[in-house]
């Protein structure tokens, strides 16, 4: 496997790096996170680059490219300090591209044009996070009309959104396993109730409990086929896990660089920390932790561009670069000492952007689910 870069992909980020220097400087990132706001400045600049459109169809104002270039970005905005910057709204783009309407295409990239988030994903349900069969909010259809009733909790960027994908159970299946169907529907419609849910981490990308109370829309709102919600969700899961192991491999990245920086220059018993060999182990070991998580995010870019990803290789990416990242992150703030917990530095921001990576996507637990059944069914032969 060859992971060197290509001359369009070199290209690709020096172009970048100019845009995230005039765009998304680390004054403007802090800002952001204070402030508790996305990012859409930023945002609306990546469009107006063609950024927001790589991987899209042609028809629909796209650049096709492949897995690999669309980590090398995300990674690069992460190393930048900014969290969730790049490439959330384009994988959930892409499941309206393949399943909606030509209506909801051409509404969702409209929204996108702006800079803005399209729809979040309301999908959690406080009885139901992991354990998606115990979904239990219901959609009804009935003369035309859809009626939603139920909670999504820990929704992420509902705040702004101009509709809300939202899964719901159909009661009137006879087959379990296609009783979920999908919904693009729009934020403003009555019965919507929205709570915003502070956090500790992720200030970017703002968090609500949602009520539906009798939510009534036209049928129109399905995407794709209903009772295929969850199979339609699925489609491109293991491509956003390999994109959330890259976050967390950039807000790593950004924390090593920190730390060393700081190491070199911090002064104690009248010479750098960097001097003294338990700082030089921790950074040794993060820089080993670092090109571990870049080794894992890049094969497993490499097998979806070559159709040869499954959902164990997908699972053990995300787990090992969430918990690595975190560990990272977790030495830099060690490093910096009581500095490294205060307001305004930057590994405070990223400890706490990294923490949350180990929830966003799939907890660790359930990566070792995933994978660990797939193991014991494989030797059990």
């Amino acid at each position: 496997m060859d992971f060197s870069l290509s001359e369009e992909q070199q290209l690709l980020l020096e172009s970048l790096d100019e845009l995230l220097e005039r765009d998304c400087s680390l004054a403007y990132i802090a800002a952001c996170d204070a402030e508790h706001r996305q990012p859409v400045e930023f945002k609306r600049a990546m469009h107006e680059a063609g950024f927001l459109t790589l991987g899209f169809p042609e028809e629909y104002g796209g650049t096709p490219t492949d897995t690999m270039t669309l980590c090398l970005i995300a990674e690069r905005v992460a190393r930048q300090g900014l969290n969730l910057g790049y490439s959330t709204e384009i994988l959930q783009v892409l499941d309206i591209l393949e399943f909606g309407s030509e209506e909801q295409k051409q509404a969702v990239l409209g929204v996108l044009a702006e800079g803005e988030v399209p729809f979040a994903l309301a999908f959690t349900e406080p009885g139901a996070g992991s354990d998606s069969a115990a979904m239990a909010m219901t959609a009804v259809h009935r003369d035309g009309k859809v009626v939603l009733n139920g909670t999504k909790t820990l929704v992420t960027n509902a705040v702004d959104s101009k509709y809300l994908l939202t899964m719901a159970r159909n009661p009137d299946a006879t087959d379990p396993r296609r009783a979920i169907s999908m919904y693009l529907v729009p934020m403003d419609t009555p019965g919507i109730e929205l709570s915003p849910i502070l956090k500790m981490c992720w200030h970017t990308a703002d968090s609500s409990e949602i009520f539906y109370n009798d939510v009534v829309v036209d049928e129109s709102c399905l995407v794709g086929v209903k009772g295929e919600g969850f199979v339609q969700l699925m489609k491109n899961f293991e491509v956003e896990r390999i994109m959330t192991a890259t976050q967390s491999l950039g807000l790593a990245e950004a924390a090593f660089e920190d730390a060393a920086a700081y190491a070199a220059q911090r002064v104690q018993f009248g010479q750098p920390i960097g001097n003294f060999q338990q700082i030089q182990q921790k950074l040794t070991d993060m820089a080993i932790k670092i090109e571990n998580m870049r080794n894992f995010v890049y094969h497993s870019a490499w097998m979806v561009d070559n159709d040869c990803l499954d959902r164990t290789q997908a699972a053990m990416c995300k787990r090992y670069c969430s918990l690595a990242a975190f560990e990272v992150c977790d030495d830099a703030m060690q490093i910096f000492g009581g500095l490294g917990v205060t307001e305004g530095v930057r590994v405070e921001r990223l400890w706490r952007d990294a923490r949350g990576h180990r929830f966003g996507g799939g907890t660790d637990e359930i990566m070792v689910h995933i994978v660990g059944r797939q193991i014991v069914k494989q030797h059990s032969r």
